[in-house]
Order: structure tokens, then sequence, then C-alpha cells
């Protein structure tokens, strides 16, 4: 019996262990990255990740680079069409799952449209966010960005 207690709170503190270190890499990804365009290698924007009440994690746009700042979502539909791209948000109801956020959405203000959105910080380097935008839930049709952290 005082084996299996053993085995038993060992398991319950890995478990512990391993939570509280992904809800750390995630607490990492919150903040202001620069978004770097995989295309061109050109910063685009400072984008801000944050944490709702509801729970979920959103991305807003915070600064553009390289465009007026006064620039509007032409090809977004609904209530972003003709929109400031400053302060939209562009990152949508992402949730935890292990390291990543996952679950949501990101918008590309570009052409207006919205992609399945995976967040991961890099393996190596945490100053660095893997952001995947794909046009299937599997992620397996998409491109990756790497975001720089700023603060």
């Amino acid at each position: 019996m005082k084996k299996a207690i053993t085995i038993l709170g060992g398991v319950i503190c890995v478990l512990l262990l391993f939570g509280s270190s992904a809800t750390a890499q995630v607490k990492d990804m919150l903040g202001v990255w620069k978004t770097i365009d995989d295309e061109t290698g050109k910063a685009k924007s400072h984008v801000k990740i944050f944490k709702a009440k509801n729970g979920k994690y959103y991305g807003k746009i915070i600064k553009l680079i390289g465009e007026p700042t006064n620039s509007k979502c032409t090809e977004c539909k609904g209530k972003n069409k003709n929109k400031p791209i400053v302060g939209m948000i562009i990152i949508i109801k992402m949730k935890i799952d292990g390291n990543e956020l996952v679950g949501g959405k990101i918008l590309d203000p570009k052409n207006g449209k919205y992609y399945y959105c995976t967040l991961s910080l890099d393996d190596k380097n945490k100053k660095e966010l893997n952001v995947r935008g794909s046009i299937d839930s599997w992620g397996l049709a998409g491109r990756t960005q790497i975001w720089k952290k700023l603060k």
C-alpha cells in the first residue's frame, strides 16, 4: 500500500511539473512580437498577444512597419471591412494545448482571410515564436512565420 501511494505521489508531482512547464511556456508567449514576413523577410508589424477574461488568447496589431499607420483592411469582410489595421485583433480564440496555443484563427490583413493557427515558442530560442497559419485544421497546408519578441 505504501509503495502504491509513493508511486501515485510521484506521478502527481510529474504531472504538476509538466503542467506548470506548459503554462510557463505559454506565459512567455504573452507580450509584444515583431512580425516577420516569411516571403520577404521584412518586419511588418508589432502584435501584442494577451489572455482575455474568457481565458482564451488573442493578438492585436499595435504598430505597422513600412506602411501608413492609418492603413485599412480593404480585403477584409464583415466587421473588419475597411477598418484600421492598427488596433485590429488578428489572432482569435486560442487555447492552451501542452506547450502550444491552438484551436483559434489568424487573420491576414493583406488578403482579408482567416486561417487556422498554432503558436509555439522555438525550442532553442524562447525569443522566437513560430506562427503557423493553415487552411486545414491539422496544419498540413500552410506556412510558418517566425516572430521576434520585443517585450
